[in-house]
């Protein structure tokens, strides 16, 4: 072989290793962020199950604050009354619930927290839906909870995965 046979056969080696290269990295961060997207839709998920059906079932909401519930509630055995408190923590990113003085984790990197509440009587809706609920801001009137948070997280050091907003209105049944 000549060396400009080698140069030609050298140069095309480099540029197919190169794009063998380019679509490794490509295909590792999309698995990434498809594994990344299914943990947060899941754990969001999971955390929205969970919170949906202890707040139907609390007796009462007796304190609010934009990053804070905190429920009254009974147990349906003993008669025993519990408090359980779901919090916002905006410089850890996380969710937490506290159920008498016992606390656990139930959302991580989680950049967006809110919560809206409604009473119970309506009023007529002004897009298109049947009935509206009137907002209000003491606990008392508290029949209906809207929760709103968003998850993210880092791939390689970029912002590549926001879980869509996860939201939902919660009756409290036993109010």
């Amino acid at each position: 072989m000549s060396l400009v046979e080698t140069m030609i056969g050298a140069m095309t080696l480099v540029m197919v290793v190169g794009a063998v290269m380019v679509f490794a990295f490509y295909a590792a961060r999309s698995f990434a962020a498809m594994t990344n997207y299914v943990d947060l839709d899941s754990k969001s998920r999971g955390t929205l199950d969970r919170m949906t059906s202890e707040i139907r079932q609390a007796d009462a909401l007796t304190a609010a604050a934009t990053n804070y519930l905190t429920f009254q509630t009974t147990d349906p055995n003993s008669g025993a009354v519990h408090t359980l408190n779901y919090s916002y923590n905006a410089d850890a990113k996380t969710v937490t619930r506290t159920y008498d003085g016992v606390a656990s984790v139930l959302l991580t990197e989680c950049t967006f927290w809110t919560n809206a509440l409604c009473q119970r009587n309506a009023t007529n809706a002004t897009f298109g839906s049947a009935f509206a609920a009137v907002p209000t801001t003491r606990p008392d009137q508290c029949k209906v909870i809207q929760l709103t948070w968003i998850c993210s997280r880092n791939i390689l050091g970029k912002m590549a995965n926001t879980e869509s907003v996860q939201s939902a209105h919660v009756v409290i049944r036993k109010k």
